[in-house]
């Protein structure tokens, strides 16, 4: 079993790049960034921990998380960024690992967002996929999907200094390949299949 890692900033496209995997048979994907919002309840003991190290409560009166309160504390003091992402990340990858085995394909998609930005998924992965388009276009695709405006959007994207980095010029030896998602649907398509050919040889006699 391989790992593949799909990374990318805000609006590179990244999600679509997985879209068109699993039309292409590979659907052994664990997206990283969904998947957290729910480890949050239904981990035993990690909403718990959370509020213990933050001193706070994150639930209403019935007992349910309010994940706008955790967002709160978390987006403006990067200590508690960090507090937080150490227990959660644990968590993550032991779900991670659950379903990589369930799974049974020999090649197995992680998709996150931030991968390359936290030293917890330093080492992790076989191969690194980078998804990137240039800053403006972006940022158009964010505001669009989102129906947020530009401001918003870029507050947000200023979080992803990296990712940043790279769509202006930076290069990272932790990635394998990159793809350039700046045309067409049909363009897209022919870089995956070039890509993964190049990573993976005939990468879909296995899958499953």
């Amino acid at each position: 079993m391989e790992i593949l890692v799909i990374t990318g900033g805000i609006g590179s496209g990244k999600s679509e790049v997985c879209r068109i995997l699993a039309r292409k048979g590979l659907n052994a994907q664990y997206n990283a960034d969904a998947k957290v919002k729910e480890l949050y309840t239904t981990v035993p003991g990690l909403l718990e921990s959370i509020e213990a190290g933050l001193d706070c409560n994150l639930r209403d009166d019935s007992g349910q998380f309010i994940p706008q309160r955790l967002a709160q504390r978390i987006f403006t003091d990067r200590k508690d960024l960090e507090m937080v992402e150490s227990l959660v990340f644990p968590a993550l990858m032991e779900d991670f690992r659950s379903f990589a085995l369930r799974s049974r394909s020999s090649i197995v998609v992680f998709e996150s967002a931030t991968v390359l930005e936290k030293k917890q998924f330093d080492g992790f992965g076989d191969k690194i996929i980078l998804v990137d388009a240039p800053v403006s276009l972006r940022l158009k695709r964010a505001s669009m999907r989102d129906g947020a405006d530009k401001e918003a959007i870029m507050a947000r994207m200023k979080n992803q200094k990296l990712m940043n980095e790279i769509s202006d010029g930076a290069s990272d030896p932790r990635i394998d390949a990159v793809i350039n998602n700046d045309g067409t649907v049909a363009m897209l398509e022919d870089k995956i299949e070039k890509t993964m050919s190049d990573l993976f040889g005939d990468w879909r006699k296995d899958i499953v």
